[in-house]
């Protein structure tokens, strides 16, 4: 069998990787602060005693897009969205902190702050927790403030302030989970120090950056894609039936 039906196979494969992340960035369009995956490989060539007319395709580490969603108005007072850069930190449910921009916020039974997911907004201390109140409300720092249960509306009492960090770019990646956290080529001995400069705007979620049409386009070419590499590996297939059948008749 002529081994450039590996070749084929090679990209077929990665092609069918490229349309699993747009699809997972077509699928998160209206997720709030999704940010859109890249898909990446590269040719890499066979090492050995041969021809250099062979390559296969090979999956680099893929990156995420780390640019801002479009603002959008909730008028919510747990709604909260980072302006410019920077992140939420949050603590996930293997007790890891990790780092988000959805800001869609809720109490649970307990008071504590959690995002949609579940996952508990980290404050100066840990976990911010909330005491029962009137009125609750976000400062552009992240200070969280409310107005207690029979207090005047002029009587706010700061409970914490969350906890926002700015990681360098090049050393977040995204797990698994959907969230960022630093790479292990960048990763810190303690936890992601707080940054004081960063700001939030109340009332506001960040939208996701994907975009909804160039992720189609993107899908019907990686579809023509996958044909053209099947058409590989059946022309190399067509090829050593070929050729065996010569060998036959010698």
């Amino acid at each position: 069998m002529d081994k450039s039906i590996f070749i084929g196979m090679s990209g077929a494969k990665q092609t069918m990787l490229a349309q699993q992340a747009h699809a997972n960035n077509l699928a998160n369009v209206s997720t709030t602060g999704f940010k859109r995956d890249f898909a990446q490989a590269r040719s890499m060539p066979v090492y050995g005693e041969h021809f250099a007319t062979r390559a296969y395709a090979m999956t680099e580490r893929p990156g995420t897009d780390q640019s801002a969603g479009a603002l959008v108005e909730t008028g919510r007072d747990l709604d909260v969205a980072v302006n410019g850069d920077g992140w939420l930190a949050v603590q996930n449910e293997g007790g890891e902190e990790v780092f988000t921009r959805g800001g869609s916020l809720q109490l649970d039974v307990n008071g504590l702050l959690r995002t949609s997911g579940g996952e508990m907004v980290l404050g100066n201390g840990g976990p911010i927790a909330l005491p029962p109140f009137e009125k609750v409300q976000i400062g552009t720092d992240g200070s969280v403030s409310i107005v207690p249960v029979g207090g005047p509306p002029s009587q706010l009492v700061d409970i914490d302030r969350i906890k926002l960090v700015n990681p360098p770019p090049g050393g977040l990646e995204k797990g698994e989970d959907g969230f960022l956290r630093r790479s292990a080529d960048a990763a810190l001995e303690g936890p992601e120090p707080a940054d004081g400069n960063l700001r939030l705007t109340s009332g506001f979620l960040e939208s996701s950056n994907v975009n909804a049409v160039e992720e189609m386009i993107s899908n019907l070419q990686l579809s023509r894609q996958f044909e053209m590499q099947v058409k590989i590996m059946q022309t190399a297939d067509e090829n050593a039936e070929v050729s065996a059948r010569l060998l036959q008749n010698l």
